[in-house]
């Protein structure tokens, strides 16, 4: 474990291969496919459509699956590793980079975030649900870039292109990535004949906005289920998280109006 707490806090990120098994892989993929389905054209829309790629948002609204994948407690661990012990999540979406398309994610920092006083307050964890590989729209991340204190669209003259110092994360579908979302990271484009998909568990400090409302797009069917430790995470009936979030609404970091 110090290993991989080690690489957390010096390049930003660690890849944890098979984190979830074969049969985990198997029906995310059917749960992820089958909202795909029902939503069609407009999926993605409840957050923000993408070109040259599928979304989802609101996934623990979607299906019960997706509250065991948020409060996975090894996961949590490192996620608190990052931001330190009051976390929340602070949105679950999925994303697919589609086949035979040239749409590189410029490099970006999640939610346009910088570390303050208290340190980093964003982490983002993907599960890979297809392989990862070079040339199939892949993350890409600038290692030691979390401590910049600076993002991307302001450092850099162009953020789509290739960073000198930029590494792909690969590794098979059951691979769990873990970042410190102030790390410059995109995907890559997405040149082969099949989709690269992944669901993007995300979590903020507590003490700040999360991405999407969880108490506002939730149902109150799903809120009803949840236990005390799903309504902590979520921060439902959280008075102090509202007020934050409702002050501060915000896409992502590069996924802005």
């Amino acid at each position: 474990m110090s290993k991989i707490l080690h690489q957390l806090d010096q390049d930003g990120y660690v890849v944890l291969p098979d984190f979830f098994d074969r049969g985990c892989v198997r029906a995310l993929r059917l749960v992820i496919e089958s909202i795909y389905l029902q939503e069609g054209e407009l999926a993605g829309s409840d957050f923000r459509q993408e070109a040259g790629c599928r979304r989802l948002a609101n996934l623990v609204n979607k299906h019960p699956l997706m509250l065991p994948l948020i409060c996975n407690t090894e996961m949590l661990s490192l996620v608190r590793h990052v931001l330190g012990p009051d976390i929340k999540l602070s949105s679950l979406n999925a994303r697919s980079a589609e086949p035979h398309n040239n749409q590189t994610q410029p490099l970006h920092a999640d939610m346009g975030a910088i570390p303050d006083d208290n340190g980093p307050w964003v982490c983002n964890c993907v599960w890979m649900l297809d392989d990862f590989t070079e040339d199939n729209g892949a993350l890409r991340v600038v290692p030691g870039s979390h401590t910049s204190l600076q993002l991307p669209q302001d450092a850099l003259e162009d953020p789509v292109a290739e960073h000198p110092d930029e590494v792909a994360v690969t590794g098979t579908a059951g691979t769990l990535v873990v970042l410190n979302a102030h790390l410059w990271h995109g995907g890559r484009a997405n040149s082969t004949r099949f989709p690269r998909r992944a669901i993007h568990a995300f979590y903020a400090r507590r003490d700040k906005p999360q991405q999407q409302f969880q108490e506002r797009i939730l149902s109150p069917d799903v809120i009803a289920r949840l236990n005390d430790q799903q309504r902590h995470l979520l921060a439902i009936g959280d008075a102090e998280n509202a007020e934050v979030t409702l002050a501060n609404q915000t896409q992502s970091g590069f996924l802005k109006s």
